[in-house]
């Protein structure tokens, strides 16, 4: 793939229904999901469970770019070949998370900030090096009483236009992570309202850095209500709310916004993508960077055992397939049959 500008290579990760596949989980976050399925989180079953991922059939034509834990980054599969080869053989293109997680923002406060700016430019010539051709960095806002502030969001979308501009000038595409958290009992409407906040300030503070949007790709929650909201809203108003958001406040030269599953469900996820993609009438291409919404059903299925890596691979396939349809706006319910 002979990519030569930022512009291109944020392009070929969403042309044609391509979404991407979020593998960058910490060693502790990884950890959890093993343990729910009673396997043990080493360097070894990581690089295996990853590598089956890697493999699967369902990557090609389906899989634009997969985001990486530096860990990964650096490994070699059982037959020799580097893993970031492994995901390029497949026609994916290999990223890293950069960020170094989340601090408060100061004394007493429930509110965070993300680390990681200190020696990120050294970083980033390591990983460009790798092969690495996008990163990814996330922000989070939450939602409650008297929370996000606007030194919060301000503080946090400074950041992420700092390291974007960082990432850019070592020849990779920045992903802009702003995640307004849906952990809580606000309604759909508080999530428009707090979203639309997140991401003005956003590109205010991308602009202001001189950052190229035409190689950026965002990487944004949908506007939704909060997991413990006694209304919940349904897949034709998150859709229109998301849309209408992100048109009202999102430039129309960005190429791509591939949004995070943030705790819905495999099917909610795809099923709202799609019914964003019927809607239509957006310039940039609308597609998925997901983690658990791609993975859990092959999580589960492997088990941590060699014997279920091919029942394994074939349900990433499917989640593979059926998201890169919702990019399409082909999906329908009775395709997860």
């Amino acid at each position: 793939m002979t990519l030569t500008n930022l512009n291109e290579i944020a392009e070929y990760i969403v042309s044609n229904g391509k979404g991407i596949l979020a593998a960058d989980e910490s060693t502790g976050t990884i950890k959890k999901r093993f343990d729910s399925i009673n396997t043990e989180s080493t360097e070894q079953s990581r690089k295996t469970y990853r590598e089956m991922l890697f493999q699967a059939d369902g990557m090609k034509g389906n899989i634009g770019g997969v985001i990486l834990f530096e860990e990964t980054l650096k490994q070699i599969s059982e037959d020799g070949t580097s893993l970031v080869k492994v995901i390029s053989n497949q026609g994916a293109l290999p990223g890293i998370k950069v960020d170094k997680g989340l601090s408060p923002i100061n004394d007493n406060s429930e509110e965070t900030v993300t680390n990681g700016l200190d020696d990120l430019d050294q970083r980033c010539k390591e990983y460009f090096e790798l092969g690495a051709k996008f990163t990814k960095w996330r922000a989070v806002i939450n939602i409650g009483n008297d929370v996000p502030t606007d030194n919060c969001i301000n503080e946090n979308m400074h950041r992420l236009a700092n390291y974007a501009k960082i990432v850019q000038t070592n020849k990779m595409v920045p992903i802009v992570e702003p995640e307004v958290i849906m952990d809580g009992s606000h309604s759909i409407d508080e999530c428009y309202e707090v979203t639309s906040r997140v991401l003005k300030s956003l590109f205010k503070h991308l602009k202001d850095k001189n950052v190229d949007i035409t190689g950026t790709i965002l990487k944004p929650n949908m506007v939704i209500s909060g997991n413990s909201c006694p209304i919940q809203a349904g897949v034709k108003e998150v859709a229109e709310k998301t849309v209408k958001c992100l048109l009202e406040n999102v430039p129309e030269e960005l190429p791509g916004i591939t949004f995070l599953s943030g705790g819905q469900s495999d099917i909610d996820a795809t099923a709202h993508l799609d019914a964003m993609n019927k809607i239509g009438g957006f310039s940039w291409k609308l597609s998925f960077s997901y983690g658990r919404a791609l993975q859990q059903a092959a999580l589960k299925a492997w088990m941590g055992k060699e014997e279920n890596m091919t029942n394994a691979k074939s349900a990433f396939s499917h989640r593979a397939l059926m998201n890169k349809k919702a990019a399409l706006g082909n999906w329908n319910k009775d395709l997860e049959n």
